[in-house]
């Protein structure tokens, strides 16, 4: 059966109707393919064609919300459209209100995709020190990042400090050939993508270069009192718990920390000694600490990795 759904009365600017349908129509595509009933694309209407009403109205819910992010001018990309899938598989919907982690370079609007998102958002607000934990692929560095850069767009903080542990493979950093820059960016790439895909790769050079974002390894955060600055933690189950105690005693005023880590994927040789997991054990109760934990349901990548994850922990 078709069934008419008329984009029109959304009143859609020309630019909007074309974000909404996307390059050679591949929103629409994709929900069709995901819902796996035929969708037809004519300027300001679409023909669906559903075995039922019930179908219909499925595609129409997916639509609507695809619509109301072209509206927030939000990205619609592939991460997005699978949480609109989603949400109206399971019939579960989140309200992000107007919640943004920020506003890229090129216009886009980085929005949660999705409860524990629109959580880690508050959480950020409202906190100190936020420990961010879970399967990889949830947003957890990126959306740090985002929000770092936001809050340095807005001047409520004066700097954004990335660091990290380098441990991976057993190589320390004395080992490994050239400066510190050389030794230390093929384990920077996920944050150098984060803040070349929300600054631009000119603006996050000149930042670099003027210091307003500074990247190091762990190890040179010892002795410095981080002071005006979102200072965010990645990959910190990887320290043991002097490092740990050591990063978040640099605490200064008017700073933030945001530490992320997924246990899972622990590269000491003994992962018990994990700063991340005795930070969590005695932290817990601290007014100004806030946890949060990813599931393998929060993952924005591809939805396969979801299910990788679940398997894995089944083991």
């Amino acid at each position: 059966m078709d069934y008419f759904f008329n984009l029109k009365q959304y009143h859609l600017t020309m630019n909007q109707l074309t974000q909404f349908y996307g390059a050679d129509d591949h929103n629409i595509k994709y929900i069709e393919k995901a819902f796996q009933q035929p969708i037809q694309g004519n300027g300001d209407y679409l023909i669906v064609q559903s075995k039922d009403e019930m179908g219909y109205m499925k595609i129409k819910k997916a639509i609507e919300l695809v619509i109301n992010k072209v509206k927030e001018n939000a990205d619609i990309d592939k991460m997005l459209l699978d949480s609109i899938i989603k949400q109206v598989n399971e019939n579960k919907f989140f309200n992000d209100g107007d919640i943004k982690f920020v506003t890229t370079y090129q216009k886009k609007v980085i929005k949660p995709k999705n409860e524990s998102q629109v959580k880690y958002f508050h959480d950020l607000e409202k906190n100190t020190i936020i420990f961010a934990t879970g399967a990889a692929g949830t947003g957890k560095t990126f959306l740090a990042v985002a929000y770092a850069i936001d809050q340095l767009k807005k001047n409520k903080t004066q700097k954004i400090i990335i660091t990290r542990p380098i441990v991976e493979a057993g190589e320390n950093l004395g080992f490994l050939p050239g400066e510190l820059k050389e030794k230390v960016d093929p384990y920077l790439t996920p944050i150098y993508d984060a803040l070349n895909t929300i600054l631009g790769v000119e603006m996050t050079q000149k930042y670099l270069e003027k210091g307003i974002v500074e990247i190091a390894p762990l190890a040179y955060m010892r002795g410095r009192t981080l002071s005006d600055a979102i200072v965010i933690l990645d990959e910190a189950q990887n320290t043991t718990a002097v490092q740990m105690k050591m990063f978040l005693t640099r605490l200064g005023y008017n700073a933030k920390m945001i530490i992320t880590g997924d246990e899972s994927q622990i590269d000491l040789k003994n992962a018990a000694t994990s700063g991340l997991i005795h930070a969590k054990r005695i932290l817990q109760n601290i007014e100004q600490i806030a946890f949060i934990t990813f599931q393998s349901k929060d993952v924005v990548r591809n939805p396969l990795v979801g299910k990788i994850i679940d398997a894995y922990e089944k083991k």
